[in-house]
Parts: structure tokens; sequence; C-alpha cells
């Protein structure tokens, strides 16, 4: 099986070329670059896509973001919420359609005795260039057990969906205009790999 850090070291060495890639472009002579207000906004409009082996869906999961420790959820709706509100309210939210959103700077392993009822596990990976979740997705199939959905969720580039899935991944939310069936592709794009594959689940 490999380990989560041979992969990044594959996936880094992408991303390195692709920043060569990026350096190297330029605006056409005469084209206008819509204010960043503007892009951030479209963004956030954009629906996202879920990509599952089985196929692609709009993820019509919400992040909730706590205004303080006290804080839970709208009961309706499905919801991701943080490390910290899972742990601090797991009574209260077991049974509802809850997941727990793992940001770069959580320890997983926090979540060791408290899967019991979660919907799916969530990796936040702000920036593609960050690998820490490659590190908590292999944790937490390997060290911890889960054997449920685990979602890559922020900036998940179509090129990056196969190196997650390496890490055990078996649902990705795409980052917006990039395709989802063309995500799903790269599943199955390498029919020879140099490390072997953490199976899909039951995704796949």
């Amino acid at each position: 099986m490999p380990s989560a850090s041979s992969t990044w070291s594959n996936a880094s060495a992408w991303i390195r070329s692709r920043r060569m890639c990026m350096a190297r472009r330029r605006p056409a002579v005469g084209s206008r670059r819509p204010p960043m207000s503007e892009i951030v906004e479209q963004a956030a409009e954009a629906p996202r896509q879920l990509v599952r082996a089985d196929g692609v869906s709009q993820d019509d999961w919400q992040r909730f973001e706590p205004a303080d420790a006290a804080a839970l959820p709208a009961a309706e709706g499905r919801w991701l919420v943080p490390l910290a509100t899972w742990l601090a309210h797991e009574a209260a939210l077991r049974g509802r359609e809850v997941g727990v959103l793992v940001a770069p700077g959580d320890d997983v392993r926090d979540l060791e005795g408290h899967l019991e009822g979660l919907a799916l596990i969530a990796v936040d990976f702000p920036s593609f260039v960050d690998g820490r979740g490659f590190s908590s997705g292999r944790l937490l199939r390997t060290a911890l057990g889960w054997e449920g959905e685990m979602r890559a969720v922020g900036d998940v580039l179509i090129d990056t969906v196969f190196y997650l899935s390496r890490c055990g991944f078996d649902s990705f939310t795409m980052k917006p205009g990039h395709d989802g069936e063309a995500a799903r592709g790269q599943l199955h794009a390498f029919s020879v790999s140099y490390q072997p594959q953490y199976p899909l689940g039951a995704a796949a």
C-alpha cells in the first residue's frame, strides 16, 4: 500500500510542472482581466460538481461556519461541520446528515473513537499545492480504519483526482470550471502505476 509521502511526492512533481506552465502564460495584448472581486463572486456562485466513480452530480452539502463554540447547524440540509464542532456536539449531531470537514491544520487522529454516526468525512484543500490533505486521507483509511465516504473539497483540480484516489479518497467536489466527467476519467486514466492503488470503496 502506498504511503502518503510517496503519493504526495508524485503529485508534487506534477505541481512543479504546472507552476512552470502557468508562469509562462501572458494575457493577450488588449485583453481585459476582470477585477478580483468579480472572479471571487463568480466562483462562489458557480455550482460545484461532485465526482464519484459511478457518476457526476451536483454537491448539495453546505459548510457550517459556527459563530461560536455553542453554535449548531440548522436542522434542515446536509452539513459539513468543523472537527471541533463534531467533537463538542457529537451526541446532538448524531443521527443527522452531518459530515466532518477536516482543515489542513487538524489532526485527524482526534477522530479516533468518534467516527460512528458520520455520513462522510471531507478533507479541505485550500490550495492544490498544500499536501497535508493527502496525509490526512491516508491516516483516516489506514490508522483510523475509516471505511465510509471520504471526499476531497476545495481547490480540487482534474489532474489531482488520480493522486487523491490513491490516498483513499472516493468522492471529489471539483473546483468551479473543472469538468466532472473529465475528472471522473482520471480515476482510471493510468493502467500501469508504480504504486498499488487504494480501493475506491462503495463508490467504485
